[in-house]
């Protein structure tokens, strides 16, 4: 639909920006808000924090390893981690996490979200910055990041909501109702914004852009798939971690390497056949996920 009401002009070029911004700073803080409050902190859901965050952590340390023994292209290594650690997690992840797993998806949907972006978000920020201002000034540039994750609506709402679900703080329902309609709102806005995004944009290197977008398709979920089984989550746990390291890279990836002018043409070529490749191989995932159980 998003796409169609661009092609037919009944949305003009930029004005997904404004649907982006209100999912940004309203919609998907409130989601996080709303579902973190009613976490309740326990072994299992530390376990389940824990064990989403581990694939990030291997498949970088990979990417350093890899680095160092081949030598690799500085830029080309930005391109290799920004490209498997910036998902969609909330703009795609919990759609579809929520539309697979009606009963139960929706709140760990949001929690391997949110915490997941905790660290993959201030990585993905550090490598542009690091990478505008070059290695002199990388000092600069983490002081840069420290800065802007400070007025970040979605860190400040997930650590807000996991500081008062430890501290057994429940939101009242006069507020709890609105937040939780605006929280409603996210999955739909999401992928109507996905469509009227991709629409009237220039792709090059489809090739390359092919090739990376394999390390979220596969690789990734392939790690992810191993560390959930190393630690035995029942399978929905598993299944949410899996998808959520396999959702297409993010949309905002495209506004930040306009903005940080990082392999513009590449990154928009990335989305375009991550997210259009991901009604198949999602689903293809869920497939092998739901036959291991």
């Amino acid at each position: 639909m998003g796409f169609l009401s661009r092609k037919m002009g009944v949305l003009r070029q930029g004005d997904e920006r404004v649907l982006s911004a209100y999912v940004y700073y309203f919609a998907l803080p409130a989601l996080f808000l709303v579902n973190l409050d009613n976490v309740v902190f326990n072994e299992e859901s530390i376990r389940f924090v824990f064990v989403g965050i581990i694939p990030i952590a291997v498949v970088i340390a990979v990417y350093i390893l890899l680095y160092f023994v081949f030598r690799l292209d500085r830029n080309f290594f930005y391109m290799l981690v920004l490209s498997t650690v910036f998902g969609s997690l909330a703009f795609f992840g919990i759609p579809f996490v929520m539309f697979a797993f009606p009963d139960g998806g929706e709140q760990l949907a949001t929690l391997s979200a949110s915490t997941i972006s905790i660290i993959s978000v201030p990585i993905s920020i550090a490598i542009l910055e690091v990478y505008r201002f070059g290695e002199a000034s990388i000092l600069l540039g983490l002081r840069t990041v420290a800065k802007r994750l400070a007025r970040n609506p979605l860190i400040i709402s997930v650590i807000a909501g996991i500081l008062m679900a430890l501290a057994d703080i429940r939101i009242p329902e006069p507020v709890f109702t609105p937040l939780k309609m605006l929280g409603d709102t996210t999955a739909t806005v999401a992928i109507f914004m996905l469509g009227a995004f991709l629409y009237g944009r220039t792709y090059d290197n489809l090739a390359l852009a092919l090739k990376l977008s394999l390390l979220r398709m596969v690789f990734l979920p392939l790690i992810a798939l191993a560390v959930t089984a190393f630690f035995g989550l029942p399978p929905i746990q598993k299944a949410t971690i899996v998808i959520m390291h396999g959702v297409p890279v993010a949309v905002s990836f495209m506004v930040l390497s306009e903005r940080y002018n990082f392999y513009k043409e590449t990154v928009s070529a990335l989305i375009l056949v991550s997210s259009l490749g991901a009604a198949v191989y999602l689903n293809l995932w869920l497939i092998i996920l739901i036959g291991l159980r």
